[in-house]
């Protein structure tokens, strides 16, 4: 499959034809705090990092243990984001969900924007190393009373099927019961795809930050040594500040535009309003389904949001037939 140019630092989006699709990033402290966007556990290293994280704010404690293998990474966060995508469109279709998925490799590939090289398997089989190997020790409070508990990102994984060649084909993995919760609970926000494009660590990193805090809100203003401390990177304060300044620079951040303000300041704002589809009207199964006849092959969660930002900038109207709205809505976007 022939790759498309890269622009403006991005890394080349490779399948131009799938649109963005919904994913989210677990709550693992309560509070509708969404806890990986909020605070680092995943290390911005590109090498082997083995060291232990410790990070304590507003009381809120966490500390991430490595494996032999390392911790895990910012990129390997990829493959919880594809399982938490494909739990929530189960979810939606009404389907019985579990915490164990079989997936597809390639499929993840695909999705995440990577190469389906021979290289590319490889990788993968370490990111799922990492993940499953890499612990974490983090303060919950539940009911008034703080509990610490340990966990793993992934609980399990195991290559269910093979080729010919030794890669892997499909890949069975177990997610946490507190990941698990999170998806049942709807704790998601819509990521932008240009995410898999992002291919600095810390690039992705400010842009969870930027996008967890920014919210409904047009901008958000944060200084820079607090940003420095929910990055999670281990570069000196004035490396850290460059290479803001050539984010700002290159401007390529999805969703958000970033800029150095009075007060030793960065602030964030959105290129365009962001849209929040849990309160939009509910479709059903079925609805979804004659979505999907009407335009075969099409991500109907990813029209579904696109229809719901559209109801949302015409002033969330009451809607007689929320089901006959949204199929006029994808008949429109078909042509027919």
């Amino acid at each position: 499959m022939t790759a498309v140019t890269s622009s403006g630092g991005l890394a080349p989006d490779r399948y131009p034809q799938r649109d963005f699709f919904l994913c989210d990033i677990f709550d693992a402290i309560p509070k509708d705090d969404l806890a990986t966007m909020e605070h680092p556990v995943f290390s911005l290293s590109t090498r082997p990092d083995r060291r232990i994280l410790s990070y304590d704010h507003n009381g809120t404690r966490i500390e991430v243990t490595p494996s032999v293998k390392g911790l895990a990474t910012i990129h390997d966060k990829d493959i919880l984001i594809f399982c938490i995508s494909q739990l929530m469109a189960g979810i939606n279709a009404g389907r019985e969900v579990s915490r164990t998925l079989t997936l597809k490799a390639h499929d993840l590939l695909l999705a995440t924007n990577r190469e389906t090289s021979g290289d590319a398997y490889r990788r993968l089989r370490e990111a799922f190393e990492r993940l499953a190997g890499t612990r974490i020790t983090t303060n919950l409070e539940t009911g008034g009373h703080e509990v610490t508990t340990g966990f793993g990102l992934i609980e399990s994984w195991e290559i269910v099927r093979k080729s010919k060649g030794g890669r892997m084909v499909s890949v069975a993995v177990t997610i946490s019961e507190w990941l698990y919760r999170a998806v049942l609970s709807k704790s998601v926000l819509t990521l932008s795809r240009d995410y898999f494009r992002l291919r600095k660590p810390l690039e992705r990193r400010i842009y969870e930050i930027a996008r967890k805090h920014c919210g409904r809100q047009d901008s958000w203003r944060v200084s820079v040594d607090l940003l420095l401390k929910k990055s999670g990177s281990a570069s000196p304060r004035r490396v850290f500040r460059a290479m803001l300044r050539e984010m700002i620079k290159s401007d390529h951040l999805p969703d958000y535009r970033m800029e150095e303000v009075p007060g030793d300041m960065v602030q964030f704002t959105s290129r365009h309003a962001v849209v929040e589809t849990a309160d939009a009207p509910a479709l059903t199964p079925d609805t979804l389904d004659q979505a999907r006849s009407l335009m075969p092959g099409a991500d109907v969660y990813a029209l579904r949001a696109e229809w719901a930002g559209y109801w949302v900038a015409s002033g969330r109207p009451r809607l007689r037939n929320a089901q006959a709205a949204f199929l006029g809505f994808v008949k429109k976007k078909a042509g027919q």
